[in-house]
Order: C-alpha cells, then structure tokens, then sequence
C-alpha cells in the first residue's frame, strides 16, 4: 500500500469519527440492514483503546468501510486512551462489573481473554465461525492459539509482529552502527556509540502509564535468550524464571535503560515513535503499529527508517492478535454482531491492517490483496508463514492479567530500582503465584 492510500484513508475516516460518532457497516454481505426499535437506527457501541496516531487512523479506517456497507448503524467511539489497554481494561471491568457491557469491545486473542470466559462475560461465538467459515478461512495457526477449551471466543481482526527494533537510517550511520543488531550484544554495543555522537540511543518512557513499553522491551530480551522453545516454557507451570538465560536477560535490560535518555518522562509510545522518525532517537523496541506512525509522517522505508525483528530473535515471530467480542447483554446484540462479521471479512480486515502496519489473520492471502500492502507488511507476511509463532506477554497472549499486573508490579520497582537480581525474585513469586 502506498503513503497516499494509507493518509486518503485515515483521513477520510478520521473526519467521520471527529465527531464522536460516525456511521459503519456491519456486515460482509451489505445486504444485512440492523435497526433499533420502530425502525430507527440502531446503536453499536465499540470499546477500544485505539486513540494514538496510526491505531486512530485504523479505527477510523474501519469505520469508513463499515459506513459504505451499512449506514443504519450509529457508530459509538468509546475509545479509553492508555497504552496497551491499560486504562480501557480497567474502565471495561468497571462496566462489566456493574452489568453495563458495551455491545462490543477489543480484546487480545489468547489468555487475556480468559478471565472474561472464566467469568461468564462472553458469547461463545461458534455460531458465527460456522457460519461465515472462519475456522477454515482464518490461519490454523492462529486458531490453536487462541481457542479455549475447544471454543471461539473473539473474531481476529489483524496479526501484529511484536519483536521488532525500529532504526532512524541517519542517525545509525552517522554513529557507525547497524540498524539491524543481530544479536542483545551487538546492541548494546550499538547503543554506547549513539550515546557517543549525543543522540538517543533508545525512544523509551517507563512512567507507571507506560510501563508496559518496558515489559515490551523484557520479553524481546527474554525472547533472545530462551529461543522460541524457552520461551512458552516459562508460562506453564513449572517455568524456570530463576534459570541464568532470565538472568542474562534482565541484566541486559538494566544496561540497555541506563543508556535511555530521560525514559522517566511520560512519553506515549507513538511519541517515541515520532523520535526515531525525526532523528532524535536512534532506536525503537515496537510492534509493528510503529510503521504506521512513520508512513502517516511521510517517511519512506529503508531511506528514512528500518526495521528487523529484535536483536537476537530472527527464528521467532512473536505475535499479538487484536479481536472484538459479543458481552452476554449487550444492549444492541444484533449490531454487535454484524460488527463482528464484517471484521472477520476481507475488506474489514484489509480496510484496518493496511492502515496500522498489521497483517491480516486469514490463512491465505493472495497476490492481488498483498499489493494493497506497503512493503513492511509483505516482509512482516513472510515471517508468519516461515519463522516459528510464539505469543507476547504485554498483548495479551501468554499470561492472564493477574499475572501482567504482577509483572507490572515488579517491572515499577526496578524502574526506582534498577536492581536485576530483585526483579528476577519478583518475576520467580509471581509465576509460583499465576502459573496454571
């Protein structure tokens, strides 16, 4: 997908969402019409926690297309700012709690999940998958990973690639660096280099809104040092979180934040985004939403920035899944669901991961569809079908959020800390504590 596709996009729906609330369509078929009450329109109400720069554009990407196929919909934004759904997840078990369930909301596919489905939150949505023939059309991959207990409980929307480092091309050739450390050494050497030409080495904040950037970077170091076979041992039961690679891993990940240059300033991730783009920072540990920051900027692939997958890590493809739900009582079941079908579609789909540097989660995507892609996303597609898939920890996959709230716990005090030993203890009582 070109620049100029991506911004007519994301500027055609970001003027229907300025308002607070836009219409959409509901299904694939645009021959589905879903009204309220006496045949008014009907109200669908969608939570997320997309509000910053490319996600933002997504969403309203997503709308656009749902406006061309159903007008009779009132699109609710209910979008919770906070990075990696912090706040939203927390506004959103408020509502549960109190029986006032949006028609719909995001989710992350995997254990984030479980805690809703343990809960008897969520409509097993089998009935769709059957009927619209996901568990055939969407990646089998994908599928196994997310099911619980048999079932089907969110439809996917996109496939994000988590262990990426992201490179300003200028600034890393003016220090003499790569843009592509193969290995944690070789990028923390990179990082003392940058230091020394007075640039930032790493765009990072590790605010207690923004921890989550943080935990974000561990699991990538986790991830270099247990391989991809390591690290989905760590989440079962008798995981070895006190084992030397751990250790290796956080004290890389003391070094690699003491050449940060103020990561105590509240910075959203899209903003550190920004800094790498402009040449303020040199590197950036991000999912692949990042790359629609620099697109939306104007910057161009392998001239401005670069991308590979995280120091250390070229065998793994560590994935997050966003997807939406069907709340037992949402107000408006019908429009939830028709909301549903169209982002397990192929124009959902594309009309939203074109925009925000995801894939899509369907198992086959053919030689026309991928030329509606920009060239970060073929790359992102062939790693998918040929690097081993295993699941993030800060997006939701691996760990329920007990567990993620725990980590956090301890990932605050090192930031005050910065005592490796101290949060591998940490890190070993919580999965003694969370582990199923």
């Amino acid at each position: 997908m070109s620049i100029s596709r991506r911004a007519v996009l994301a500027t055609a729906g970001l003027a229907g969402l300025s308002a607070g609330t836009a219409l959409l369509s509901g299904c694939a078929s645009s021959s589905t019409s879903v009204t309220g009450p006496s045949g008014t329109p009907a109200s669908l109400e969608v939570f997320s926690w997309w509000t910053e720069g490319g996600e933002a554009a997504a969403l309203a990407s997503l709308v656009s297309e749902f406006h061309v196929h159903n007008p009779h919909i009132d699109f609710v934004n209910r979008a919770v700012a906070g990075g990696a759904g912090a706040n939203a997840k927390a506004e959103l078990a408020r509502r549960l709690k109190a029986g006032n369930p949006p028609d719909t909301f995001q989710g992350q596919a995997g254990a984030m999940l479980d805690d809703y489905v343990d809960a008897g939150q969520l409509e097993d949505l089998g009935f769709l998958y059957q009927q619209q023939g996901w568990d055939k059309l969407l990646s089998p991959t994908l599928l196994q990973l997310t099911q619980r207990g048999g079932k089907q409980w969110s439809v996917p929307l996109d496939i994000h690639h988590i262990n990426l480092i992201w490179a300003n091309r200028r600034v890393c050739e003016r220090a003499g660096v790569p843009t592509a450390p193969a290995s944690v050494a070789d990028f923390v050497s990179a990082l003392h280099k940058v230091a020394a030409t007075g640039k930032n080495p790493l765009a990072i904040s590790v605010t207690p809104n923004e921890i989550w950037q943080l935990k974000h970077l561990m699991e990538c170091l986790l991830l270099a040092e247990l391989g991809s076979a390591g690290w989905p041992a760590l989440w079962r039961r008798g995981g070895d979180w006190g084992s030397p690679q751990v250790t290796a891993a956080l004290e890389a990940l003391r070094e690699i934040l003491s050449l940060a240059v103020n990561p105590t300033a509240e910075v959203t991730w899209n903003q550190a985004s920004a800094m790498v783009g402009n040449g303020s920072a040199a590197y950036q540990i991000m999912g692949d939403w990042t790359e629609a920051t620099f697109t939306l900027a104007g910057l161009s692939p392998h001239r401005d920035y670069a991308w590979a997958t995280a120091p250390g890590t070229s065998e793994a493809f560590l994935f997050a899944s966003d997807c939406f739900t069907l709340p037992k009582g949402a107000k408006d079941r019908e429009a939830a669901i028709a909301w549903l079908v169209e982002c397990g579609s192929q124009a959902g789909q594309d009309s939203f991961t074109t925009v925000k540097g995801a894939i899509p989660p369907r198992a086959v995507i053919g030689s026309t569809e991928r030329g509606l892609f920009d060239l970060y996303s073929n790359w992102s597609m062939v790693e998918w079908t040929t690097k081993q898939v295993v699941g993030s920890l800060t997006h939701g996959v691996v760990a329920r959020a007990a567990w993620n709230n725990a980590i956090d716990s301890a990932l605050n005090s090192f930031v005050t800390n910065r005592d490796p030993a101290r949060l591998q203890t940490a890190l070993e009582a919580a999965a003694r504590q969370y582990a199923a």
